[in-house]
């Protein structure tokens, strides 16, 4: 297959990325094309719904039960080494875990007062005001408004990335995953680099910032890519079963198309720390907590309903819509969080669809720091080296729309809030 892509060269690197113009729906045609005349997708798929539909059922017995579904751990459990193979086993069945406790309260408050200032003593608000219709990654969603401040840089930020706490729940999440590979080990699970995000302040009442059953980590990439087709081999030949999310071959190879909020690196698992108490009704995160519901996702797209250059609304440089048109039997699955309070992280792996309720029906602010997991691998250098030069001057993380309000922001961290596995995070020597 042709595969259309446009390199981008950095210095000394070069950064894998699929080019901005090209004709996409060929590009679907094409891809579709081959892998209906290489795979029994029809058969596959049959599988598949039947997996999921069981999961869907079990999950929705448990969570009208008030049974816990989302797996739940102790950071100190963690530390002590406590947890036991079984529970290990839960997290890759349902693709997500919350890690309570990772830090102490008393500085979350600290940092979530301190990140409000850093907001207000800079005038974010007039300045997103007029650069909003830079970032475009949410536009497709149907409720996508997102009240997500652009914002990189402040402290706090860098002080939860570099926690010695967070290396260390990251590291258990990263031993999660098989990392071998055709050419050795897919990834370092020991050492990580930073991947700066952004900050969630969602007010009671607001009813802007719904985001609808979604993936992140690319779109129609993920039947396109040929690393991709690699990773999902299996489902394709219709070996539900033995597909496996956490092997992680061919994962740190893939490419994204080129737009802004499309994240370029690999992430073990995407997440967020929560700067306040939130839970159901918070207007915070939702999660379909099974781990394979890919399969789903990937093989309905090829059924005789859709049409040939469509790939159930998949499209270049949007976030991966869930919808009600094409995958309503298995969004029944998708469940609120449990309440989580300051200081308590929540992790779920790249293939798994979340959303975030339309309204939060609360009585305080729903704030977190985006903080994933993405370890040290040729990908992810590449990136972090791009990464260092926009902490250093203050121009947004360059996944991101180039809004760049820090650049000149009072407060704004720099390498002397570093420390020495900061500096090694952000690849800064």
């Amino acid at each position: 297959m042709n595969i259309p892509k446009a390199d981008i060269v950095l210095g000394d690197e070069t950064v894998l990325r699929y080019d901005v113009e090209f004709d996409a729906k060929r590009f679907i045609r094409e891809t579709k094309f081959e892998l209906l005349r290489r795979f029994d997708v029809a058969k596959a798929f049959v599988k598949s719904r039947d997996m999921m539909l069981r999961e869907v059922e079990a999950i929705r017995a448990k969570h009208d039960a008030e049974l816990t579904v989302i797996p739940q751990v102790e950071y100190h459990e963690i530390v002590k080494g406590a947890v036991e193979e079984p529970f290990r086993d839960l997290v890759r069945r349902r693709g997500c875990v919350i890690v309570k406790g990772v830090f102490d309260r008393i500085q979350v408050s600290e940092w979530n007062h301190e990140i409000g200032e850093y907001i207000d003593r800079n005038d974010y608000l007039t300045a997103a005001n007029k650069k909003k219709d830079l970032d475009k990654y949410f536009s497709g969603l149907e409720d996508a408004n997102p009240q997500i401040f652009s914002l990189y840089w402040s402290r706090p930020q860098i002080m939860a990335r570099q926690a010695e706490s967070m290396a260390t729940t990251k590291r258990f999440l990263n031993r999660l995953y098989n990392i071998s590979g055709p050419m050795g080990p897919e990834f370092d699970p020991e050492n990580d680099f930073a991947y700066a995000d952004r900050i969630r302040r969602r007010q009671p009442g607001d009813t802007t910032l719904g985001l609808s059953p979604h993936m992140d980590s690319g779109s129609y990439e993920r039947w396109c890519d040929p690393a991709y087709q690699a990773i999902y081999r299996l489902i394709y030949e219709g070996d539900i079963q033995g597909f496996d999310p956490w092997k992680a071959a061919f994962r740190t190879q893939t490419r994204e198309y080129a737009s802004p909020s499309v994240c370029s690196m690999f992430r073990t698992f995407q997440g967020w720390t929560a700067l306040t108490p939130q839970g159901p009704g918070d207007g915070t995160l939702s999660l379909l907590p099974i781990a394979k519901s890919i399969s789903y996702f990937l093989l309905r797209a090829l059924q005789e309903d859709v049409a040939e250059d469509d790939l159930c609304g998949a499209l270049p440089g949007r976030a991966l819509g869930a919808s009600p048109e094409w995958h309503n039997e298995i969004l029944e699955g998708l469940i609120s969080i449990p309440i989580v309070e300051p200081g308590d992280t929540v992790w779920w792996h790249p293939d798994v669809i979340h959303s975030v309720a339309n309204e939060h029906q609360g009585d305080d602010y729903a704030n977190v720091i985006y903080v994933g997991a993405s370890p040290v691998c040729a990908k992810n250098e590449a990136y972090a080296r791009r990464q260092a030069y926009a902490f250093q001057v203050g121009r947004s993380a360059p996944d991101f729309a180039a809004e760049d309000y820090e650049v000149n922001f009072e407060g704004r961290a720099t390498v002397d809030d570093l420390t020495e596995l900061g500096r090694r995070q952000l690849h800064i020597s």
